[in-house]
């Protein structure tokens, strides 16, 4: 297990939010956090300290350029998602991504587009796509959501999904969306169902706000699960110290 950066993009700014409260027209939005710092300066910020696999996430349209500029500052060292489709993705890779994550583009109409994710594949290669698989509980089972979190697929969480989609790409990005930006403390049992079940490098991210958490994650994750943490961090308006993170002993 390993903590992973994140630097989140909403309307061209590096913002923590309620990743519940997304929408198309942003009412309702609940804002946790908004930096006077751009995201290059996090991206600096992250390299300096040697950390790895740590994301972008633009939020909505107006972050290209935002995200463009964190990953030339860490080039090869962050991953790039929201928006991501064939026709962009090898421009992030070449301007300095390690890996594009995708979600929305390879589910339609509630179901997983084959065509789509082997369209994407066949742009990135296996070795440079991560699959965000965030998602939401209903009737007793996580299932995948897109469109900024608000539109529920058919596409659980399961061992047989994970099996198969893992032969697609190197890394699974999973939000626990009913607790991201929430500081609620984690899925508990996500983790544990990922740490069983996921047979590749696999992140969650949602609700962790303090060591205590860390140490459930390695626990119920079974030192296999990586964790981000973003609203607690005191970098990002929160109380958890970002240097105390980083001394952390898994």
């Amino acid at each position: 297990m390993k903590f992973r950066p994140c630097i989140d993009l909403h309307q061209g700014k590096v913002k923590q939010i309620v990743g519940g409260s997304l929408s198309d027209d942003s009412q309702g939005l609940v804002e946790n956090f908004v930096s006077e710092k751009d995201a290059a300066y996090y991206a600096e910020l992250f390299k300096k300290d040697g950390l790895t696999g740590g994301h972008v996430i633009m939020l909505g349209p107006g972050n290209e350029n935002e995200a463009r500029r964190a990953l030339l500052a860490y080039p090869g060292g962050l991953q790039v998602g929201g928006g991501i489709t064939p026709a962009n993705a090898a421009s992030y890779l070449e301007v300095g991504a390690s890996h594009v994550i995708v979600t929305s583009y390879i589910f339609q109409d509630g179901d997983l587009n084959y065509r789509n994710l082997e369209q994407m594949v066949s742009v990135t290669g296996r070795d440079r796509l991560v699959l965000d698989l965030s998602c939401r509980w209903r009737d007793g089972v996580y299932y995948v959501v897109t469109d900024r979190w608000q539109t529920f697929t058919h596409f659980a969480v399961t061992q047989a999904n994970l099996t198969e989609l893992a032969g697609y790409c190197a890394e699974f990005l999973i939000h626990g969306v009913d607790v991201e930006g929430k500081r609620q403390g984690i899925l508990g049992d996500l983790v544990t169902v990922l740490g069983n079940w996921s047979p590749i490098p696999t992140t969650y991210a949602g609700g962790a706000r303090s060591l205590a958490d860390l140490e459930l994650v390695n626990h119920l994750g079974q030192a296999k699960i990586d964790l981000t943490i973003g609203s607690a961090l005191d970098i990002f308006g929160g109380t958890l110290a970002y240097r105390d993170v980083l001394k952390f002993k898994y």
